[in-house]
C-alpha cells in the first residue's frame, strides 16, 4: 500500500497542555482511516497539524513521500489536503458557487466570470454525486446541504486527502447515509483517501477501512475495522469497559410544570416553522421530540426559552411567560441547553469560569449587590463544576473557546443544570461529544429526571432520543404527528418524523 500522509514521533504542545505525545502512524491511499478517541484526546488538533493550522514541537509529517517543512493552510492545500471542520467556514450571505470559488474565481478580464463560475461549480458537484444549486443562498441551506459545500469547497482547490472532522455530527441519519455514499463513491472511482474523525462507533465500523484510537493526546493503537468490535475501541478510548445502558426507572408523575397551547412561530426567513403544536410536560418525565431537522423543533425550544416570538399560550411550572425575558424565565425555574452552543450555549471569548457562572453573578454568594464580585467563592465554585463534570483543558481560566467542541458541551450542561430548575429544554446535549462524555451527559439527564425535572429533549440522534424518552413526540412541518411510549417502534417513529401514517405507509 503507498502510503500517502505519514506522522513519525509527532508531539504538539499548547500552555499546559500536551496535546499530541509522540504520535507516529500512516495512512494509505485510496482508503477511508477512521480517528477516534474521547474530546481532548488530540485527534483534531492531529488533523489541524496536517492541515497547516498547529506546528508540531517535534516530530516530522509526510505527504506523499515529501517531508512537510512548512505548516501552513495554503501550503497543505498546494499539497492537496483539504478539510472540513466541525463548525463550518461559510459566508452566509453568499451564493453556493461563491462560497466554493472563493479567492481562487474564474476571471473575465480583472472582473469575476460569475457565468463560468456558475458553470464549473454545477459541473464539479455532478461529477462527485453532490447535487447543488450554485444559485442558492447558502445562509438558507440545510446543515447537510452546506456540508456539501464545504466539501466541494476542498475539491474545488484540488484535494485528494479529505480530512471530515466529526462530519456527522449536525446531520440527519438519511443525510448521513447520502454522505457515506459519497465518500465510498469517491474513495472507489477517484482513488481519494478520506480521514474521518469521529466519535460515532457504529459509522466506524460501517464506513472505514482502518481505525486509530487516540487516549490523552497517545496513540493506543491501529487497527483492520473489521477486525476489532464497536465495544473493544469504546474500551481503548476510555481506558475502561463501558457501563450498560441503565435501565429505565419507573415513573413518578407529577403535575404539568411546562404547558404549550396551540404554539405558532416563524422561523428566520418569515416562514412559519410552528403551526398550532400543543403539548405537555409533566415533572420527573422525559419527553423526546422525534424531527427531521428543519420541522420546528429548533423554534418550539427558542420560543419557550424566550429567545423567540410566538403566538399561542406557554406556562413554565403555571405562570404564562408571554411578554418575558429569557433571564426573566430562567427566574421562573426553566434552564436551557441551547442547539448551537457556539453562538448561544457560550462565550467563547470568556473565561471557562465566567462561563460556568452566567446567570448567578447577582447571587450573595458571589457579589455584594451584584457590583462587587468576589473572586475566591467564584474560583472555588467554578472549579467544583469543573470537576464534578469532569470538563478538561487547561482549567477555569482559560477561554471557553479553546476547548474542544465536547468539553464546551460540557461547560452549557455544567452551567445549566446547576441551576436545580424544575424545567429543562435540551437541544442536542451530545452533538459532537464522545462516547464517554456521552455516557456521562445522559446520566446527569437522568438524575435531574430523577429529581422531579420535567424535560423537553430534542436531538438529531434518533437513537439517543429512544434511549433516554419516557415520552417521544414526532413533529412534521411544525405540528406533532404521533405520541409513541416504549417499547418504541423505530419504524413507525421514523413514518411519524416524516408525515406519514403507519396505514398511509401500507396504502
Amino acid at each position: 500500500m503507498e502510503k500517502i500522509v505519514e506522522f513519525s514521533h509527532v508531539s504538539v504542545e499548547f500552555p499546559g497542555v500536551r496535546a499530541n505525545d509522540d504520535v507516529s502512524f500512516s495512512v494509505n491511499k485510496g482508503e477511508i482511516f477512521a480517528l477516534v478517541g474521547e474530546n481532548g484526546a488530540g485527534k483534531s488538533t492531529l488533523m489541524n497539524v496536517l492541515y497547516g493550522i498547529h506546528t508540531p514541537a517535534s516530530g516530522e509529517v509526510f505527504v506523499k513521500g515529501e517531508k512537510v517543512t512548512k505548516f501552513d493552510p495554503k501550503e497543505a492545500i498546494r499539497r492537496g489536503i483539504g478539510m472540513v471542520h466541525q463548525h463550518f467556514m461559510l459566508v452566509p450571505s453568499f451564493t453556493v458557487a461563491e462560497n466554493i470559488v472563493l479567492s481562487r474565481e474564474p476571471k473575465k478580464g480583472i472582473l469575476c466570470d460569475r457565468k463560468e463560475e456558475r458553470r464549473q461549480v454545477a459541473d464539479l458537484s455532478r461529477e462527485y454525486g453532490l447535487e447543488v444549486n450554485p444559485d442558492d443562498i447558502v445562509g438558507d441551506l440545510s446543515v447537510g446541504l452546506q456540508q456539501r459545500v464545504e466539501i466541494l469547497k476542498t475539491l474545488y482547490r484540488g484535494a485528494d486527502v479529505l480530512i471530515l472532522d466529526e462530519p456527522t455530527a449536525v446531520l440527519t441519519p438519511q443525510e448521513t447515509a447520502e454522505l457515506f455514499a459519497v465518500l465510498r463513491r469517491v474513495v472507489a472511482e477517484r482513488g481519494m483517501t478520506v480521514i474521518l474523525i469521529t466519535h460515532k462507533l457504529y459509522e466506524v465500523k460501517e464506513i472505514s477501512d482502518r481505525v486509530g484510537v487516540m487516549r490523552r493526546g497517545k496513540l493506543m493503537g491501529i487497527h483492520e475495522t473489521a477486525s476489532v468490535t464497536a465495544e473493544q475501541l469504546a474500551e481503548l478510548m476510555v481506558g475502561r469497559e463501558m457501563a450498560p445502558t441503565p435501565e429505565k426507572e419507573e415513573l413518578t408523575l407529577g403535575e404539568a410544570a411546562l404547558e404549550i397551547s396551540d404554539l405558532h412561530a416563524d422561523n428566520n426567513r418569515g416562514q412559519e416553522a410552528l403551526n398550532g403544536l400543543s403539548l405537555q410536560v409533566r415533572r420527573g418525565e422525559i419527553v423526546g421530540i422525534a424531527a427531521i431537522e428543519g420541522n420546528g423543533q429548533s423554534e418550539l425550544l427558542e420560543a419557550v426559552a424566550g429567545m423567540r416570538p410566538y403566538r399561542g399560550k406557554i406556562t413554565v411550572n403555571g405562570t404564562d411567560v408571554a411578554g418575558k425575558t429569557p433571564g426573566e424565565i430562567r427566574k421562573l425555574g426553566l434552564s436551557h441547553v441551547p442547539e448551537d452552543r457556539l453562538s448561544t450555549g457560550v462565550d467563547k471569548d470568556a473565561s471557562v469560569s465566567d462561563n460556568l457562572l452566567a446567570g448567578k453573578e447577582k447571587e450573595p454568594e458571589f457579589s455584594a449587590h451584584g457590583i462587587h464580585l468576589h473572586p475566591k467563592a467564584i474560583r472555588s465554585y467554578a472549579q467544583k463544576l469543573y470537576e464534578a463534570f469532569d470538563i478538561r483543558g487547561a482549567g477555569i481560566d482559560v477561554t471557553a473557546g479553546s476547548l474542544s467542541g465536547g468539553n464546551m458541551q460540557k461547560v452549557v450542561i455544567a452551567r445549566e443544570m446547576s441551576f436545580g430548575s424544575q424545567v429543562l429544554l435540551i437541544a442536542q446535549p451530545t452533538r459532537g461529544v464522545d462516547i464517554g462524555a456521552v455516557e456521562f451527559i445522559h446520566g446527569q439527564i437522568r438524575a435531574q429526571r430523577a429529581g422531579g425535572a420535567a424535560i423537553l429533549l430534542s436531538s438529531a440522534d434518533l437513537d439517543e432520543v429512544l434511549s433516554l424518552s419516557d415520552r417521544i413526540l414526532t413533529v412534521y412541518e411544525g405540528k406533532i404527528t404521533g405520541e409513541f411510549f416504549p417499547p418504541y417502534s423505530k419504524t413507525e417513529i421514523g413514518l411519524g418524523m416524516t408525515g406519514t401514517s403507519k396505514e398511509a405507509a401500507h396504502e
